[in-house]
């Protein structure tokens, strides 16, 4: 049985162009980037050229994109190294929003136990962050702002251009989390007032193990990862030469096909929404209309959604409950929790996404089977709608 994916936004499988970009660094081009002969500067000006491609595609310098391992360690590293790296010391408060990455609201955690303080930014029913709370709570000593901008789990897109332009205002730095974003909103860090962001490879068709953080120009960061001094001394470890080579030419794609992409993403989206608001019923859409392309979180709340999950999965339907990488969490989300729902109904909510492979074929097949599955469950759900 062929199995109809419907978790792009976890991760997406590799596009074969990206791939075959990438099959000569694994055993032909495969020294390393450090090295000075001939080869290790064949890679080096390979891991070059795609740091030269997502500059461009996100309007900044060469110079101010760094390659880590995934969006995990660059949002750690964007987390950490600024309130470390600051040489005020009384700079040590951080804010975040609510509705975090649990990477960025771990690294907060971290940083209130080696002694800062920091503040999390609520949220309306829609998942958009209060712009009035965050000018109160910015202060003398706010070193850092961090607020996701596209949610991964209800797909809300925040006002970065506002929040970076309040931050830049006050001479805090500002960083966002566009993991999820990256190809499906226009990015310009110059326009947005962004000092750091956050963007991985395996969320637009490239290969897990390459990530980015940009860094502006002037941004006083402190290292996470010590060594041999790669990626000017920011991030130390081998470069992973493939799959940064793959990243890139997964943002090359972005550029000359990223729009026609999105607005069938969007059909395909919205499809997926109107019918299984229609023929199920109860349901209720969480976050906002207006969302990330791919996106749809739904809540069935008669229904458990570890249970929704198994059944689909078992049907060939392939879904995630909220963060696939806290998928395995029985706890509510945190999210669907910020934005008001009850526990109830954040248990019973279904994280959707679509992408490049994705057919109306399968998406019209998979509301039939959704139907089908709901059905069954209520049978034997102990809530009522």
């Amino acid at each position: 049985m062929k199995k109809i994916y419907l978790d792009y936004a976890a991760t997406t499988p590799v596009d074969p162009r990206v791939l075959a970009s990438m099959m000569p660094y694994f055993s032909k081009k495969f020294a390393n980037t450090m090295s000075l002969h001939e080869m290790g500067q064949i890679a080096g000006e390979a891991v070059e050229n795609s740091r030269k491609i997502i500059a461009s595609y996100i309007n900044a310098k060469t110079e101010e994109i760094y390659f880590t391992s995934s969006a995990t360690e660059s949002n750690n590293l964007a987390l950490k190294g600024v309130p470390f790296g600051s040489c005020e010391k009384e700079k040590n408060h951080i804010i975040i929003s609510s509705i975090e990455h649990d990477c960025v609201l771990e690294s907060s955690r971290w940083l209130q136990r080696q002694g800062f303080k920091v503040d999390e930014l609520d949220v309306d029913k829609d998942g958009f962050v209060d712009i009035n709370q965050l000018k109160k709570l910015i202060n003398k000593s706010t070193v850092l702002v961090s607020v996701i901008h596209g949610n991964n789990e209800i797909g809300t897109v925040q006002d970065i251009e506002t929040i970076g332009k309040i931050c830049r205002e006050n001479g805090v730095y500002f960083h966002t989390d566009a993991s999820q974003s990256l190809g499906k909103v226009e990015i310009d860090v110059e326009k947005m007032n962004i000092d750091l962001l956050t963007a991985s490879s395996h969320k637009i068709y490239g290969p897990k193990g390459a990530a980015i953080l940009y860094v502006k120009k002037g941004v006083i960061i402190e290292p996470i990862i010590h060594g041999g001094g790669h990626e000017k001394g920011l991030r130390s470890s081998t470069s992973n030469v493939p799959a940064i080579v793959g990243m890139g030419k997964a943002i090359e794609i972005l550029q000359k096909e990223g729009k026609k992409e999105n607005n069938r993403l969007e059909k395909l989206r919205d499809l997926l929404i109107k019918e299984i608001l229609e023929n199920i019923k109860g349901t209720h859409l969480n976050g906002p209309i207006n969302r990330l392309s791919n996106n749809a979180n739904i809540s069935f709340p008669s229904i458990e959604g570890e249970s929704l999950l198994m059944e689909l999965d078992f049907e060939g339907v392939e879904v995630s409950t909220g963060s696939a990488c806290s998928s395995r969490n029985l706890m509510p989300s945190h999210v669907l929790m910020a934005l008001g729902a009850k526990p109830q109904t954040a248990h019973g909510s279904i994280r959707l996404s679509v992408g490049r492979f994705t057919t109306e074929e399968e998406i019209t097949k998979a509301i039939k089977i959704f139907v089908k599955v709901v059905n069954k469950l209520k049978q034997y759900s102990p809530f009522k709608i």
